[in-house]
């Protein structure tokens, strides 16, 4: 790699992998992306039995704007004998697990993904990024950035120093496999993570605990809003003025929004209360299960047994309990990648949040020459809305990005609208009842 890079991707997640896979249908740019992992695999620890996404397979790596892809979920099935058996079990929704060996079938069939490689810190000469390996004494060029090494999970203040086999995060837990039986399990968070957790301990799939305890400062354990007009919101056309608007009131919409892409699926809430119920029936035998919305953890002193101090936000009283056993569904956490050298982090702009501050195009806001661009994925909850974290539009952002790159528009990233107006500038609005005039319009979206 003597020669630089156009762009190079640090991290390997499903984004920087939907912009890799549709750079395979751009082969004037000089490409590559780098993993310290060493292959392609997608939150291993949180793969639960029968967890399932909550976006279409529609909106995968690439169909979005490019559906004669041949990385696409649809090529993927084909190509995997299963088309027809997928299409008459006529599922609910994709598990995580096909979803994630989708996603590793496609980084294994391009060529431009470069696995094992630690980076070690990256800066900037004036001209061009270098990006410093451990294993080696040559950096790599590259005239822009994609950074998408990911968020990191969120671990409360207080159960930092406690972190180990007794209390983790979520994203760890199928790798830890633990042996809960007989513990008093304490689950803390309560989105589409912590459901999922409650139901798997409540099915015993690691031994019968003695009790189940989940904690949520959440109202109560609500559901995932995922009806037609909330689905707007991750439509290109509301991202275009989400991102127009000023950032006190982005801030606010996020929050609105919430459970537009935070709450947890219908579905999940309904098998975990069958199964509540029916352990009620049953006699109650072991575990015990508590479910306390409306808390918070304030502390957590230990090492295990744990004794967790809890505020009731309802009636603002403190209670506490004990645990052998503490999982974190906590979430996780945006931050500047540790390996950005200090100089170039000087010359990002944040808000006063410490956020990135992204152009329409995903592009950081920095001080460098015309030309040289950082574009982040997964970076723009609060410049470009919900939508961002989400995959619902990966592939429109990847195209984004690349056009940007390229200069040219090289995948349709718009024409795609919605049914709602949001800017007040949609061209089928106010064309009267000329049907002729109606059917041009029409016609012209396809």
């Amino acid at each position: 790699m003597n020669k630089p890079l156009d762009l190079a991707g640090l991290g390997i997640g499903p984004f920087n992998l939907s912009i890799a896979a549709l750079l395979r249908e751009v082969p004037q740019l000089h490409t590559a992306f780098f993993d310290r992992k060493p292959q392609f695999n997608w939150h291993p620890g949180m793969m639960l039995p029968g967890v399932r996404l909550q976006t279409s397979y529609l909106k995968d790596l690439v169909t979005g704007v490019a559906p004669w892809s041949p990385n696409s979920f649809l090529n993927y099935l084909v190509q995997k004998g299963r088309f027809y058996a997928f299409m008459n079990a006529d599922l609910p929704a994709v598990s995580r697990a096909e979803f994630a060996d989708y996603m590793a079938w496609v980084a294994d069939g391009l060529g431009n993904l470069h696995f094992g490689r630690n980076i070690q810190y990256v800066d900037f000469d004036g001209d061009l990024f270098h990006i410093h390996f451990r294993e080696e004494t040559e950096p790599v060029r590259a005239r822009n950035l994609c950074l998408g090494t990911g968020k990191t999970p969120f671990i409360p203040q207080s159960c930092r120093p406690w972190r180990g086999d007794d209390c983790f995060h979520n994203m760890e837990l199928t790798l830890r496999q633990p042996d809960v039986a007989g513990q008093r399990v304490t689950v803390v968070g309560g989105g589409q993570s912590g459901a999922e957790v409650v139901l798997s301990l409540l099915q015993g799939d690691w031994g019968r605990p003695e009790s189940i305890h989940w904690l949520s400062r959440r109202p109560n354990f609500e559901p995932l809003d995922e009806t037609p007009f909330t689905n707007e919101y991750f439509t290109p056309g509301y991202v275009d003025t989400f991102h127009q608007l000023p950032e006190a009131q982005r801030l606010t919409l996020v929050e609105n929004q919430k459970l537009a892409s935070d709450g947890i699926s219908p579905d999940t809430l309904e098998a975990l209360y069958q199964r509540l119920y029916e352990h009620r029936i049953s006699g109650g035998e072991s575990p015990r299960v508590v479910l306390q919305p409306h808390r918070s953890l304030q502390a957590l002193a230990g090492p295990a047994p744990f004794q967790l101090d809890i505020h009731n936000a309802l009636n603002g009283e403190r209670t506490s309990s004990t645990a052998d056993r503490v999982i974190l569904c906590t979430g996780f956490e945006s931050r500047l990648p540790d390996y950005l050298s200090a100089a170039l982090r000087q010359r990002l702009e944040t808000d006063d949040h410490g956020h990135l501050r992204l152009a329409s195009d995903f592009q950081a806001q920095w001080d460098g020459p015309p030309g040289r661009h950082l574009y982040a994925v997964n970076a723009g909850r609060h410049s470009h809305g919900i939508a961002d974290p989400q995959m619902s539009l990966m592939c429109w952002r990847s195209a984004r990005i690349i056009n940007h790159l390229a200069g040219e528009t090289l995948f349709p990233v718009t024409g795609n609208v919605g049914l709602v107006d949001w800017n007040g500038d949609d061209p089928r609005v106010a064309t009267g009842d000329d049907r002729q005039s109606l059917l041009a319009l029409l016609k012209s979206d396809f």
